[in-house]
């Protein structure tokens, strides 16, 4: 992976203000591709099966990168794709999240409860709500493992 600092998109309290901001789901639903747009691109070789996440009905692939030695333990960085374009958005809102961040503070937060506040899990078929929950899972799944690795 390259500079870790080139998977930082916009910060999770900028992503909630601005949906907030979106009074129809039309303009919510762009609003979301709009952010997977911005993901760094994944190499045609991180479209791998070891990256591939299990579970959702698009492809999915997410990398992790562990630095060991953050003030906090071990942090993790993630750079993601999907051959869906909503897909891609909700991968943004985890990194956003998720990324650049130590495992303990990964395994603390819950994406699964800011989905459910944001309204996506009403308004996004059963299939990708499960999907995100696959995302969610590979994750916090990495997190663990880079924990018990220090």
């Amino acid at each position: 992976m390259t500079d870790s600092s080139a998977t930082i998109g916009t910060p999770i309290d900028e992503i909630l203000d601005n949906f907030d901001l979106l009074d129809e789901w039309d303009d919510r639903y762009r609003y979301i591709i709009e952010l997977g747009r911005s993901l760094e691109p994944l190499p045609a070789e991180a479209h791998s099966d070891a990256n591939k996440v299990q579970g959702c009905a698009s492809q999915v692939w997410l990398q992790t990168k562990v630095q060991p030695n953050g003030a906090s333990g071990p942090v993790l960085h993630f750079r993601g794709d999907s051959d869906a374009h909503i897909v891609r958005g909700l991968i943004a809102i985890l990194f956003a999240i998720y990324s650049n961040k130590p495992a303990q503070e990964i395994l603390a937060a819950d994406a699964i409860a800011l989905f459910e506040r944001m309204g996506l899990r009403e308004h996004l078929t059963p299939q990708r709500s499960n999907g995100f929950r696959s995302m969610v899972d590979r994750i916090r799944s990495d997190a663990r493992a880079a924990v018990g690795t220090t």
